[in-house]
């Protein structure tokens, strides 16, 4: 187990997150408010956005529908996508995010991208600053190797923070992250929010039906998802959420949140016909048989490490 978030008025992290990427975009004000109330209703509390969402539609949506229940809420944005992790770059965009967003204090605010270009020295710096001035709550890094976590936290000590989430990719078909990220966040006392967890839409099993969406909208997630197996994973998926009774989408975010190390998988979507299945897996206990036989759909990605006779 580890680091678990709260809200300022105290409130725990939610199970899952929310991810609000879709707001301003391929959502728009309606939908987006009716996925929010419908996670409010489902008991989530950590909601999830960035600065380049939407040419800044995702914070602003997001802000204007807290309120009053602002305090029992984690807040989420993310600095330093582009222009790079410089001071100045992360000061000046995150000060547009809180603007966006209608707030003094950000909860947490995530380096988006390793940068290496910049020394992190100067990141970490501009982030503890934001701290001391009780603008953030929480430090965060996304898209980050393990070593680069750990480096970060070693740089962070300095300025007297620490590195307190890391925001990875991972699911069922994108699993690199069990191999360092994982354990380097159950050792380090580091919380995982991991994005993706229905692989762009692949795991919710509507690409083989024909159906349409990120995979066949962009040219990334396409690529990213293009290989065979991936797709007969999918399909191993769907088999097993009909003979279960369940939907796709819940098994896979059910799946992804029962690592051991605990992570909070960020669900998102376009409605709240989409969202339901993912909202489920909330409640979706599952055993560790269950655990097994869904991962064997996938290949395990090896140790990091040549010495396999020492693996047991």
């Amino acid at each position: 187990m580890t680091k678990i978030l709260t809200s300022p008025d105290g409130t725990p992290a939610s199970r899952l997150a929310f991810g609000t990427m879709q707001f301003g975009g391929r959502a728009g004000a309606t939908a987006s408010r009716e996925m929010f109330e419908a996670c409010l209703a489902a008991g989530i509390t950590h909601f999830d956005t960035a600065h380049v969402y939407n040419d800044g539609a995702s914070e602003e949506l997001l802000g204007g529908m807290l309120g009053d229940r602002r305090d029992g809420l984690i807040i989420a944005t993310k600095a330093a996508y582009e222009g790079g992790g410089s001071k100045s770059n992360i000061q000046k965009t995150f000060d547009v995010s809180r603007k966006r967003l209608g707030l003094d204090m950000v909860d947490v605010l995530y380096m988006h991208r390793f940068d290496p270009h910049t020394d992190l020295h100067e990141s970490m710096e501009a982030l503890a600053e934001l701290k001391a001035k009780g603008q953030i709550r929480y430090v965060g890094v996304s898209n980050f190797a393990a070593w680069q976590v750990v480096k970060a936290l070693t740089i962070a000590a300095k300025f007297e923070i620490t590195v307190d989430i890391l925001q990875p990719m991972y699911n069922l078909v994108k699993r690199q992250a069990e191999v360092e990220i994982l354990p380097m966040c159950a050792d380090q006392n580091v919380a995982c929010a991991p994005y993706s967890p229905l692989g762009g839409g692949l795991l919710t099993g509507k690409y083989g039906g024909g159906g349409a969406g990120r995979l066949t909208e962009d040219d990334r997630y396409a690529a990213r998802y293009g290989q065979d197996w991936m797709h007969d994973a999918a399909t191993g998926l769907a088999t097993v959420a009909t003979e279960l009774g369940t939907d796709p989408a819940t098994l896979a975010v059910a799946w992804a949140a029962a690592h051991p190390m605990g992570p909070t998988p960020i669900i998102s979507a376009r409605s709240t016909a989409q969202l339901a299945p993912s909202l489920a897996a909330l409640d979706y206990r599952m055993d560790k048989s269950l655990y097994a036989r869904l991962a064997a759909l996938s290949p395990t990605p090896p140790p990091a490490t040549d010495r396999l006779e020492e693996q047991g």
